[in-house]
């Protein structure tokens, strides 16, 4: 065995040993504790947080089992608004619709997210890619305009945002799942893993996999905006469009626009949309929405 490959081998029992002690003390830690953690007690096998990760995966896969069911705890940045009430174990009540522009905070914690007593009268869950947008649209109270709930990752989605809209979708199986997103790959890339999964998860890619439609931006949004706010691809796009080309996954009218991204060699970002004023936005959404005009 070449020393690569035992040393891989070796982090894998080091994470289930760590993993088993966390266990029995009835503890959960992030994957950024656990790696300083693996640093202090066997620094000769990991060096960095990739390690850590990749050999986290690897015990998923071995056990066939969830990271949170070996003691590891999501490290959440999500947010949610809107017209929904979360109700915790401990019967703490929180009413999303009155936390203002800046939203009430995803837990980390699975276990309390999977105990949550969730009520909504909200007839769309809308998903949004930038931290700033939610904020516009928590601030002008889009979600009672179009009875709704605002979601955020603040970017590409964690285990815990993507769990919690999970956990909304299987107990509201008919409120539609709208995103909000960049035209750009990268965009189009957060999209997919809340619709898709992460393929980086291994065999948890698609446990918390939702039926997202696409609401924005798309190519023929493009008309909406003036041409010097369109930005060139850098090289970072170009790599993420080739890897969901070949991923296998995009269904045909996501196929197309990824092509007209990388043929027009531009990006459109949201804010590019308040050219017409900030309140806009809110008007693109609700026209998009009572149009039907998602994929």
């Amino acid at each position: 065995m070449r020393e690569n490959a035992a040393k891989a081998f070796v982090r894998v029992w080091k994470v289930m040993e760590i993993c088993f002690q966390i266990l029995t003390e009835e503890k959960r830690v992030t994957q950024r504790e656990l790696f300083y953690k693996l640093l202090c007690h066997s620094p000769d096998y990991f060096s960095s947080q990739l390690q850590v990760n990749r050999s986290i995966q690897d015990v998923v896969s071995l056990l066939r089992c969830s990271r949170f069911s070996l003691g590891i705890m999501a490290s959440s940045r999500g947010l949610i608004a809107g017209r929904v009430i979360l109700q915790g174990p401990n019967q703490e009540v929180v009413d999303c619709s009155a936390c203002g522009s800046s939203g009430h905070p995803i837990s980390g914690d699975l276990d309390y997210l999977d105990k949550l007593s969730v009520r909504t009268d909200a007839r769309y869950i809308i998903v949004v890619e930038k931290h700033a947008i939610f904020q516009r649209l928590a601030e002008d109270r889009m979600f009672h305009h179009i009875p709704s709930i605002l979601v955020t990752a603040k970017g590409y989605p964690d285990i815990a945002t993507r769990f919690l809209l999970h956990r909304i979708s299987r107990n509201f199986p008919k409120l539609p799942i709208l995103a909000l997103v960049d035209w750009n790959p990268a965009g189009l890339a957060i999209l997919c893993t809340f619709k898709f999964g992460s393929i980086g998860m291994g065999l948890e890619a698609y446990r918390y996999a939702c039926n997202v439609k696409w609401l924005g931006m798309r190519g023929d949004d493009l008309e909406l905006i003036p041409e010097p706010s369109l930005v060139p691809l850098r090289p970072r796009d170009l790599q993420i469009a080739k890897s969901l080309n070949s991923s296998g996954i995009l269904p045909e009218t996501y196929r197309e626009e990824l092509a007209r991204m990388v043929q027009s060699g531009k990006r459109a970002e949201i804010e590019a949309l308040y050219f017409h004023g900030y309140d806009f936005l809110g008007k693109y959404i609700a026209h998009n929405i009572v149009g039907a005009n998602y994929i």
